[in-house]
C-alpha cells in the first residue's frame, strides 16, 4: 500500500513559464498552469498574465509623438524662463533664490505637462530637469558668465527648480 502524500511522477505539474518550477495552481480563465512568479490576482481569481490583460495606466503611456512635444515645451519654456529670469533679477540675491526658483520650476513643469496631456513619468521628469538647466544658462549667457563664481542663490534656485519642476510632471 502507498502513502498517499507521496507524489508520483504522474501527478506532477509544472509551470508553462518555468518549466522546473511545480505547481498545483491553474489560471482561472485558461487553465494553464501556474506558478507563484507567473500568478497575478484580479477580482476574479489568479491569472495567467496573458489572461491578466496588465496594461500600463493611461497617464503613464507616453508615445513618440507626446515625448517630442514634452522635449520641445521643455526646452522653449527653459529658454522663455531664463530669459524672465535674467530681465527680472539677473544677479538673483540670496533672498529671492527659492522665489525664483518656484517661478521658473513651475514654468518648465507646467508647460510639459500641458504639452504632454498631463502625462507623467520619469522621460518626462528628465525633460523638466533639461529644461531647468537651459533656463539657467540662458540667463547665466545673458549675464555674461556660464557659471558666475558668487551664484550661491541662483544655485539654490536651480535645485528649487528642479524640484518643482518634477514634481509638476510626476504622479
Amino acid at each position: 500500500m502507498s502513502d498517499p502524500t507521496t507524489v508520483h511522477d504522474a501527478d506532477v505539474t509544472y509551470c508553462a513559464a518555468h518549466p522546473g518550477v511545480e505547481t498545483a495552481l491553474q489560471c482561472g480563465r485558461c487553465e494553464k498552469y501556474i506558478c507563484p512568479r507567473c500568478m497575478v490576482q484580479t477580482p476574479v481569481g489568479a491569472r495567467c498574465r496573458d489572461c491578466a490583460q496588465l496594461r500600463r495606466i493611461p497617464t503613464y503611456n507616453i508615445p513618440a509623438s507626446f515625448m517630442l512635444r514634452g522635449a520641445g515645451a521643455a526646452m522653449v519654456s527653459g529658454a522663455v524662463a531664463g530669459g524672465a529670469w535674467w530681465l527680472f533679477n539677473p544677479i538673483t540675491p540670496f533672498l529671492f533664490g527659492v522665489p525664483m526658483g518656484l517661478g521658473v520650476g513651475y514654468a518648465v513643469g507646467e508647460a510639459i505637462s500641458l504639452a504632454t496631456n498631463r502625462k507623467a513619468g520619469p522621460p518626462l521628469q528628465a525633460m523638466a530637469v533639461a529644461g531647468v538647466l537651459v533656463a539657467f544658462f540662458v540667463r547665466n549667457a545673458a549675464i555674461g558668465e556660464i557659471i558666475p563664481r558668487s551664484d550661491v542663490a541662483g544655485l539654490i534656485a536651480v535645485i528649487v527648480a528642479v524640484m518643482v519642476a518634477v514634481g509638476r510632471v510626476r504622479f
